[in-house]
Order: C-alpha cells, then structure tokens, then sequence
C-alpha cells in the first residue's frame, strides 16, 4: 500500500490539527479540516494557520487536488472557503452535512437556507472512493460526534478526527445537536477494525499535563492505552462518555463557527456599512454547562 506523506499543523488556539496529505509520487496533496484564525474578543479574522499550510505546499512542490473537511466543526471557523479561492481546488465533506445544516439553521432561524450541501463542490457517501494522485483515498461515515463526520482513509493512514484523541485523552464528546454516544462506539470500533498497521491522525489535542501537542497513534496503542476503550464494552464506554459530557460546557465557538462551518467555510456577505456581521442565538442550547 502507498503511504502518504503527512504534515500535521497545529492550532494552539484552538488545540486544532489541520493536515496535508500528499502522494509521494505524483506531488498531489489534500488539505484536511484547515482553520481560519478567529478572535472572539475583537471579532477579528485571519489567515494565519490557511497561509502556513499553502507555504508548506509552495515550498514542497506539491498541488492541491482536494480541500476536505470531516464535519462543521464546533470550535474554530473553516479556511476551506479561503483556500479554494486561492488553490482552486473542489472542497468536500459527508453527505448527512445535511442533517446538520437542518438543525442548524432552525436553530439560526434561516428559513431560507440551502439545506443541500450545496456550499461544497463533493458530498461523500459512505464506503465512496476517491483518489489523490496515485493514493486511495476511502470514506467511512462515523457518526456520534455529529451526524456527519467521516473519517478519511488514505493509503495507511485514517485522518479521524472527533472519534478518538490521542491514547492518553480518550474520546471525543457526544452531546452536540445530532450526537449520539451509542453511534461514537460503533464508529469507534469500525476504525479500530481497521488493519493493524493502519497510522491514525486525530483532530485535536489538548496537551493534558503540558506535554507537547500530539496527533498521530497506533491501533494496537489505542486499544491497549486509551482508557475510554481498553476493557470497555459499549454500556461501560456510554455510560462514562454520557457523564463526563453533563459537566462539561460548550465550547466558547460553537454558536459562531457553525454559521460559518454550515455554509462550507464562507463567510457572512457584507452589510450596507461594508462589516460582516454573526447571529448568535440566546438560550439555544438549554441545559448546557455553564463555562466559567
């Protein structure tokens, strides 16, 4: 199996790993689940973490073929919008992005709100094939930490974001609109089904004790390590996975990224005055954990 060659760039802000994948024989990359920078205390954008990645592909020769994301994601904006504008290259993410766009848009009271998946150049169906230069490229529907995260496979690598962190981390939660604990195990399990030798890339890491960030670990590291699945069975793992999502709070983005992220990464259209504007919805998530 060709393996491909993968940067991992992280987001501090954000504890964010955005990936490029590139195939070592024909220079072709991927751009997985890129970040636009966001301050929400100024209500400031940049492209910071977007620039570094398009300078790692300037400086190693490589072309853009694919801008994929595995879910809207909850806790930063998405630069695929920005990146296709400067690569060209088709965005894509999993089809039941539909799903999640219905939710969210009663949510924002967008009555008139494409919920088609329109705002991506490719949805994917499960089990759907795509290439990336001479790498195989595979999509698995995971569900459970929303309706619509995927994992990709690639070569020998599974890019698998909001499923499992790093072995020492556990899981990730599942109580966001469409969630499902029930569904995170299964979708679990089917990527720990896959071949041994199979390199697995997270989404995020949020360094526990101050180690340094971390991404990339082993089937055999995560079910010997990581304390959400060694030894657990389903009932074990939902019941431990449902009560440490009643304490914890939502994150500070939510209610800004997923009005960007619904929308394929595009930004809202200028008002008369030239700015940008966000909706944020009051009491639209009741019982949520109050931050501190």
């Amino acid at each position: 199996m060709l393996q491909p060659e993968v940067k991992g760039f992280y987001d501090v802000r954000t504890g964010s790993i955005q990936y490029v994948v590139a195939c070592p024989n024909t220079r072709q990359c991927a751009i997985i689940d890129p970040v636009l920078d966001f301050d929400e205390k100024s209500g400031s954008t940049a492209t910071v973490n977007a620039d570094a990645i398009l300078d790692h592909v300037r400086s190693h020769g490589l072309q853009v073929v694919w801008i994929l994301d595995t879910h809207p994601h909850a806790d930063h904006f998405s630069a695929a919008r920005y990146l296709k504008a400067k690569t060209g290259a088709p965005t894509a993410i999993g089809e039941h992005v539909r799903d999640v766009q219905t939710i969210w848009a009663q949510i924002y009271n967008w009555p008139d709100f494409a919920c088609d998946g329109s705002q991506w150049d490719r949805l994917f169906a499960g089990a759907e094939t795509f290439k990336i230069g001479d790498l195989d490229a595979r999509v698995m529907h995971s569900p459970g930490h929303t309706l619509a995260s995927i994992t990709y496979l690639i070569g020998d690598a599974a890019f698998i974001h909001d499923t499992l962190f790093m072995p020492d981390s556990g899981s990730a939660r599942a109580d966001f609109p469409g969630g499902k604990a029930t569904d995170l195990w299964k979708s679990i399990n089917d990527i720990l089904n896959l071949p041994e030798e199979t390199r697995l890339f997270t989404g995020h890491d949020y360094r526990p004790g101050g180690r340094e960030a971390l991404w990339e670990s082993s089937i055999a590291e995560q079910k010997a390590s990581n304390p959400h699945v060694a030894g657990r069975s389903m009932s074990d793992f939902v019941g431990l996975r449902e009560a440490r999502d009643a304490t914890l709070p939502m994150p500070k983005l939510i209610l800004h990224a997923l009005q960007i992220n619904i929308r394929g990464g595009e930004l809202p259209a200028c008002e008369e005055n030239g700015r940008r504007y966000l909706k944020i919805p009051l009491d639209a998530l009741p019982g949520s954990v109050w931050g501190a």
